[in-house]
């Protein structure tokens, strides 16, 4: 079952430095964090804070180029959670029909803003999510890793920066 979701929040991972986006369900309190490049937490961050930029960053010029050609999303979906490394799809509206693209969710995110297209979770993403958390070690065996861990461990998407990069 698809889950519609928002999103909740947009941060750095301490540890890492990488950002992540938490996408949340509209309906209840599920979520889910997904660590993204910086590029495309930059080009969403830009998009939900109404930054306009003097030349299109990528995801703009996606949809500058679709926009010619009479194409629309009509919805992205996070469809899938393999070793660590989630899948999305995007669906495109045109004149002769319907098609789908695979994508990243990042970018899959970015250009439903673009498009205020609706975006979904599959609801056996979130689980898997929640059965790849209770496996997850630290890399880092030291105290300060262990700190780090036990201090990720406790978060919940209430702690997380609403659209802060």
């Amino acid at each position: 079952m698809l889950l519609k979701v928002s999103i909740a929040g947009l941060t750095i991972d301490p540890a890492s430095n990488t950002p992540i986006i938490i996408l949340k369900s509209d309906k209840d309190d599920q979520a889910i964090p997904i660590w993204i490049g910086l590029l495309e937490a930059t080009s969403i961050a830009s998009t939900l804070q109404n930054i306009k930029f003097e030349r299109p960053m990528t995801h703009d010029l996606f949809k500058n180029f679709t926009d010619l050609i009479d194409i629309s999303i009509e919805k992205v979906e996070v469809c899938d959670l393999k070793h660590n490394t989630f899948y999305a799809k995007i669906y495109f509206i045109y004149e002769k029909g319907n098609f789908s693209m695979d994508a990243r969710p990042s970018d899959a995110i970015a250009l439903a803003l673009r498009y205020n297209a609706p975006m979904y979770v599959d609801d056996g993403v979130i689980e898997k999510s929640k059965m790849s958390d209770t496996h997850a070690e630290a890399i880092d065996n030291t105290e300060e890793g262990k700190k780090w861990a036990d201090y990720l461990e406790k978060l919940s998407p209430e702690d997380f920066g609403k659209y802060k990069v």
